[in-house]
């Protein structure tokens, strides 16, 4: 199942395209689609994921982990709220390895760009939730991480479109794809929370998906990159079925492969408060049931 269709700036435009319009679309406008595209897949889904993380070297031209990866399985759920469907409550556990189930993150995240993203961070072997400062303000200062690996709550974000400029650099083909690619340079208030001075991305000209990113830190060295892969439609949706994101300056990289998503769950919301990381018995009846929901 999928949720009904909004009107959005994506409904928006498509509708005006379905009356014979045509209309060169500005960089904000392919990054809004983009972004929609990504709320898509957080509107009541629950998702399986597997996260590896390893220290990488070249074996001739190719990229390869140097020593075993650490391997991490995660349930999460999802849902769209507020005004539009534009912010995004969301939740997750480790599942595998068994020493360390029942960690958990909660995640609400805004459109608004006057309102910060709030992250809990809940350790099992602490006994208690900690939130996490959505401010990235000193040099010193790291967002969170995603249990250990190369994804950060910063990587993660949707939304605040209007806290970065935006510029089309180029129309190429990459990978037999048509994309765009496309500058993102936050402005004064978001540079102030970010870890980076600017990203390049390059968009699926058809599809709206990120294909593959660069990420620059305050000094303006590309410190990150991202590749996405496996593109499928799924309940008419598209996106990656595996994200790779390398950590330039650490030699790390992380691999968060989609094992299956569903959409259209019946999410309790009480699931994404802060009572589901620290309440086992509770977690779990919420979980067996969109468990049972599954595909």
């Amino acid at each position: 199942m999928i949720a009904l269709f909004k009107t959005t700036a994506l409904g928006l435009f498509i509708m005006f395209m379905s009356v014979g319009g045509a209309q060169a679309l500005s960089a904000k406008d392919i990054m809004i689609m983009v972004d929609e595209r990504t709320r898509q897949q957080n509107d009541s889904s629950f998702t399986i994921l597997r996260i590896s993380t390893c220290k990488y070297g070249l074996k001739g031209s190719k990229v390869k982990c140097t020593k075993k990866p650490v391997v991490k399985k995660l349930e999460s759920a999802s849902i769209t709220v507020g005004q539009n469907g534009k912010d995004i409550q969301s939740i997750l556990f480790v599942r595998e390895p068994k020493s360390e189930r029942g960690v958990g993150m909660l995640s609400h995240t805004y459109d608004d760009p006057a309102k910060d993203n709030e992250t809990w961070l809940y350790l099992s072997a602490l006994g208690k939730v900690k939130r996490m400062v959505a401010s990235n303000s000193d040099d010193d200062s790291e967002p969170v991480s995603l249990f250990g690996s190369e994804f950060t709550t910063e990587d993660q974000e949707t939304g605040k479109i209007d806290e970065y400029e935006y510029a089309l650099l180029d129309r190429v083909t990459y990978k037999g794809r048509k994309a765009y690619v496309i500058e993102q340079v936050p402005n004064a208030n978001r540079a102030r929370k970010s870890r980076y001075s600017k990203s390049v991305v390059w968009i699926d000209q058809e599809r709206f998906v990120m294909l593959k990113a660069a990420l620059y830190d305050r000094k303006g060295r590309e410190t990150r990159r991202i590749f996405a892969n496996k593109i499928e439609k799924i309940n008419g949706i598209y996106l990656a079925r595996s994200v790779t994101l390398m950590n330039l300056v650490e030699s790390r990289l992380s691999n968060m492969a989609l094992l299956s998503i569903d959409f259209g769950v019946d999410i309790n919301s009480a699931l994404l408060t802060k009572r589901a990381l620290t309440d086992t018995t509770f977690r779990e009846k919420h979980l067996k049931s969109l468990r049972a929901q599954a595909n």
